[in-house]
């Protein structure tokens, strides 16, 4: 391609509402353009980036077995009643009404595809005998995204690669998840990315096992906690503290407890700077509604509540905070006095809760709290849990290190979905005793415009874009410095010409302007190599080779420049394939 031909609209400043590294340098260097608040068009490079991504992702799923399906975007409302997820959703699922005919249809745009896939399925499977099998798309999506940001981070449009499996057993399940982890893996290497795979909550979609797969970002909204000895990585949902069940310290010699005036005090921070004391010398009573019954959870003051550990603590459906109603009527008290001394509710115990020799506690009494209460004395447990975050120096659960924060961002999601969807959508299997059962099901997302804006994020520097050679808009840059000269423009073409018969994907930057000026785009835009012909080194017979990430530019003779960016670009594609 040449540039001349074809809509690169480069940027010298950078957008005053580009809040991040992606987002400025996907705008600067004509990737996309805004349309509105998480809606954009992708421009050709961006679109070229894009296209060769999906091409990768569609290479490693079919190198799986998966095989590809097209399903429709819009869906009609009742599917996601049957499931629940229209509450589930809330405002996010975008769905209206339309008239056709003599009556009102209610469809929704798909913001994912459970729904319609295990519907698909049910009618399409009935024995045992076609499955286990792997479907996918790479489609767009719809999300009414409230905050739209980050450019093509968060948006209410975008381009996702989803897979659904469907097996008899949950051995043949794990056998498929498995496999899209590896792909996963195989994927993000050839992309040039780094990742982390981390373990992670299934949340509104279901399942009860899943991993994230993170790119280390400084701008990402994720927190990893992770362990940079074993590898052990989770998102802040799911990670273990590192803690086990520990008895109660030790009560002898304790005095009794005190209940002490705390008037109007009813926080954490409060109550310990009145009492003179850290809200680490605190036990906070947080009480939730566990499948519409109420139980007590405690924590150290100053340690924050995990709903995803406490709802598994209590093997619950659904887990919620109480209304004030239902707090006053379990502790005899209002909003923030809440105690476990003689508490009549059941209540969860948090591992470092019973590592306290005393602690300051509501006292299940308006404007009052309790001093010197000793866990295991003033109030009795069989067992403690993890049951809040994990916290930077929390000790790894896996070895003997300890574990830091790093923020990501997500680029991809694996899912075992269990029946949830089969069993409410009555999608069946016979078995071969002629019994029906539902299908078991796994789930498997990958964000294709988060891998572009992932590698913009992470991939550049003061000077801009430095894409990778498997997914760059262009692999090679041909920059004649001087286009009204013949001859530099006779070994231009040349070049650009044999590339092309090679396969490579070249855009040569015919334009009449200054070197510099070239220079500069081309450093914005990111092509991974760069061929320079004229100058010195048409008189010398040479042309300038320099890989855009770095390092000296290569002179190489005018009739091998070529053959010699096209070995180049060859063992860059090797390389990120084998890694």
């Amino acid at each position: 391609m040449r540039w001349s031909q074809t809509l690169i609209p480069t940027m010298k400043e950078t957008p005053a509402d580009a809040e991040i590294p992606s987002h400025q340098l996907m705008l600067r260097a004509g990737l996309i353009r805004q349309l509105m608040a998480g809606a954009y068009t992708y421009l050709p490079l961006g679109t070229r980036a894009i296209r060769k991504a999906s091409e990768i992702v569609r290479q490693e799923m079919d190198r799986t077995g998966a095989v590809e399906l097209s399903m429709p975007a819009l869906q009609p409302i009742e599917l996601f009643e049957r499931t629940g997820r229209r509450d589930a959703f809330g405002n996010v699922l975008i769905n209206f009404p339309i008239r056709r005919r003599d009556h009102n249809v209610h469809l929704a745009l798909g913001p994912t595809h459970e729904e319609v896939v295990t519907d698909l399925m049910s009618r399409l499977i009935s024995s045992y005998r076609q499955l286990p099998m792997t479907v996918y798309q790479i489609q767009t999506k719809f999300r009414n995204e409230e905050r739209p940001r980050f450019g093509v981070l968060r948006t209410s449009e975008f381009l996702m690669k989803d897979a659904y499996s469907f097996a008899t057993t949950v051995e043949q399940l794990n056998e498929s998840y498995q496999k899209m982890y590896d792909a996963y893996c195989r994927i993000y290497s050839r992309c040039g990315l780094e990742f982390i795979p981390v373990e992670a909550e299934s949340g509104p979609i279901g399942g009860d096992a899943s991993h994230e797969f993170m790119i280390p970002a400084d701008n990402g909204e994720d927190r990893i906690v992770r362990c940079d000895s074993c590898g052990y990585a989770a998102n802040l949902e799911r990670a273990d503290t590192g803690r086990n069940h520990q008895a109660p310290a030790s009560t002898e010699n304790q005095p009794p407890p005190e209940t002490v005036d705390t008037p109007g005090l009813g926080s954490i921070e409060a109550v310990a700077n009145f009492l003179k004391i850290q809200p680490s010398e605190m036990i906070k009573t947080l009480i939730y509604l566990a499948d519409d019954k109420p139980v007590a959870v405690l924590l150290r003051g100053d340690h924050e509540a995990n709903d995803g550990k406490i709802r598994r603590a209590l093997s619950a459906q659904t887990l919620e905070m109480a209304d004030n109603a239902t707090i006053e009527r379990s502790t005899n008290a209002p909003v923030g006095f809440a105690g476990p001394v003689e508490l009549k509710i059941p209540i969860l115990v948090d591992h470092d809760v019973s590592l306290m020799s005393t602690a300051v506690v509501g006292a299940n009494a308006e404007d009052k709290h309790t001093t010197g209460v000793v866990p295991g004395r003033d109030f009795t447990f069989d067992t403690t849990f993890d049951l809040r975050n994990a916290e930077a120096g929390d000790p790894c659960p896996k070895c003997e290190s300890k574990l830091e924060f790093v923020h990501g961002i997500e680029v991809g999601h694996v899912f075992k979905l269990g029946t949830k969807y089969s069993e409410a959508l009555e999608a069946e299997f016979l078995d071969e005793k002629e019994q029906r059962h539902p299908l078991i099901m796994g789930c498997y997302g990958i964000g294709v415009n988060r891998i572009i804006a992932g590698l913009a994020e992470t991939c550049h520097d003061e000077n801009g874009l430095i894409w990778p050679v498997s997914v760059a808009p262009y692999e090679v840059e041909l920059i004649p410095l001087n286009v009204s000269d013949p001859e530099v423009m006779k070994h231009a073409e040349s070049i650009y010409s044999e590339l092309q018969q090679a396969g490579i994907d070249v855009l040569m930057d015919d334009r009449d302007a200054r070197p510099g000026f070239k220079f500069k785009d081309a450093d914005l835009i990111g092509i991974p190599l760069r061929i320079i012909v004229g100058g010195k080194g048409l008189k010398e017979g040479i042309a300038e080779i320099k890989w855009r990430r770095g390092g000296d530019a290569e002179k190489i003779p005018l009739a091998e420049a070529a053959n010699d960016a096209i070995n180049k670009i060859q063992a860059e594609q090797n390389r990120l394939s084998n890694q």
